[in-house]
C-alpha cells in the first residue's frame, strides 16, 4: 500500500466504542479513545450505548464523543420476566447495529462489558470488522462471555484473567483509567467543593448512579461524621440535603479528579474502573461491594493484597461503619499501608498497550 493510501484510511478511521449500564464500563473505553487519539489524531470515535444511558452519555459526550442510543436487551441467568422480552430487544439492536456499521463502516468495535455491546459486536463480526474486548473485573461476565468468540484481541485487567478466555488472543495489560483522572488541583477542590482547608475529606461514591444502601448508612451518621470531617457525596438521583460539612451531588464528571485528590479515605462500592483509579492515586478505601455481584469477587481480590478495607454490607451498621471511618481518619499509618498497598496494583500505562495492540491490529 502506497502512503498516500495508507494515509486516506487513516483519515477516514472512525471507530465505535459499546458499553454501558453504568459509568464502570465507560472510563476504560474512554481512557483507551484518549490514547488512540494521541497516537492518530485523525481517528473518530462514536460512542454505542442505551438508550437509558445517562452516565456513559454524558461522559462520553464530555470527551466530544458522540452517542448514539440502540434499543439493548440483557439475558438473567434466574427466571426473571425480563427474559422474554430481551431477545426481541436484541434483536432490535442487532438491526440497528447493521444500519449503524453499513453507515459508518468502522475498523473497529472495541467494548468493555455491558449487554448493550452484545449485538453490535455480532453484527460486527458478520461484517468482518475487528472485535477487541477488554475484561476489567476478577470474573467474566455473561456479556464478555458472549462476545469472547467473536473477538480478534481480548485484554484482561488481571493476570488470573489469562485462564477465563482463549490464550492465543488474551493479552495481559492492566485496566485502563482516563488520563484526565490525573489532572486535579487540591486548591481547586477546596474552592470547588467549599471546603475548609484543614479538615480531613470523606469521599463517599456510591458508583456512577449512586447506591442507595450506601446513601441510607451515611445519612444517619452525617451528624457524627462532621464532628471530625468534611463530606463529599455523590449520591446520585437521591439527593441528600447539605449541611455544615456536608456535600451531596447528584453526578460527579470532570470534578471527580479533584475530588478524589482532595480525599482522605474513600468509601465506595467494588466496581474495577473505580478500584482502579483508586490504585493510580493511592487512595486508602472502605470498600462495600454491591452483595451478591461480581464486585464482591473485585473486592476480595483487592482485600487479599492488604489494599483496602473490607466491608460486607449485611454485616454492617451505621454505627460499625462510623467507627471504622473514624478509626482510619485518625491512623494515618494505617492509611497510609492502604495507600502503598494499593498503588502496588496499578498500572499506569495499561491505556497506552491497548491502544497500542488496536492500532497494530485493524
Amino acid at each position: 500500500m502506497d502512503k498516500f493510501s495508507k494515509n486516506s484510511i487513516l483519515f477516514n478511521m472512525r471507530i465505535f466504542l459499546s458499553g454501558g449500564g453504568t459509568g464502570g464500563s465507560v472510563s476504560p473505553l474512554l481512557a483507551i479513545s484518549q490514547e488512540i487519539k494521541k497516537k492518530n489524531p485523525e481517528v473518530k470515535f462514536l460512542f454505542i450505548g442505551t438508550k437509558k444511558g445517562i452516565p456513559e452519555r454524558e461522559l462520553a459526550q464530555s470527551y466530544n464523543i458522540p452517542y448514539q442510543p440502540i434499543f439493548s436487551g440483557k439475558l438473567s441467568r434466574y427466571f426473571c420476566w425480563q427474559n422474554f422480552v430481551s431477545p426481541f430487544l436484541i434483536i432490535a439492536g442487532f438491526l440497528q447495529s447493521v444500519f449503524l456499521i453499513l453507515k459508518h463502516r468502522p475498523k473497529a468495535i472495541i467494548s468493555a462489558g455491558g449487554f448493550v455491546a452484545v449485538p453490535l459486536v455480532w453484527a460486527g463480526w458478520f461484517f468482518r470488522t475487528p472485535i477487541f474486548i477488554h475484561q476489567q473485573d476478577v470474573v467474566p461476565g455473561l456479556a464478555n462471555k458472549l462476545m469472547a468468540p467473536f473477538a480478534k484481541i481480548i485484554t484482561v485487567s488481571l493476570e488470573k484473567s489469562l485462564n477465563d478466555f482463549s490464550k492465543e488472543k488474551t493479552v495481559l495489560t492492566g485496566n485502563p483509567v482516563r488520563p484526565d483522572i490525573k489532572n486535579y488541583s487540591r486548591e481547586r477542590a477546596i474552592k470547588r467543593f467549599n471546603l475548609e482547608n484543614n479538615l480531613p475529606t470523606l469521599l463517599v461514591v456510591g458508583g456512577g448512579t449512586g447506591a442507595q444502601s450506601i446513601n441510607k448508612l451515611i445519612s444517619e451518621i452525617i451528624p457524627e461524621l462532621v464532628e471530625f470531617c468534611q463530606i463529599i457525596h455523590l449520591t446520585g438521583k437521591i439527593k441528600i440535603p447539605d449541611s455544615n460539612r456536608y456535600h451531596s451531588y447528584e453526578f460527579l464528571n470532570e470534578a471527580m479528579p479533584d475530588a478524589l485528590t482532595i480525599a482522605d479515605l474513600v468509601v465506595s462500592r467494588a466496581g474495577m474502573g473505580f478500584l482502579t483509579e483508586l490504585s493510580i492515586l493511592g487512595k486508602p478505601a472502605i470498600i462495600i461491594p454491591m452483595p451478591d455481584s461480581h464486585q464482591e469477587i473485585n473486592a476480595q481480590y483487592f482485600a487479599e493484597q492488604k489494599a483496602i478495607v473490607l466491608m460486607n454490607q449485611k454485616n454492617i451498621n451505621p454505627k460499625i461503619l462510623s467507627e471504622k471511618i473514624h478509626q482510619l481518619i485518625f491512623s494515618t499509618g494505617e492509611r497510609s499501608v492502604l495507600s502503598l498497598n494499593i498503588s502496588k496494583l496499578a498500572k499506569p500505562d495499561a491505556a497506552s498497550k491497548i491502544a497500542e495492540i488496536i492500532l497494530k491490529n485493524i
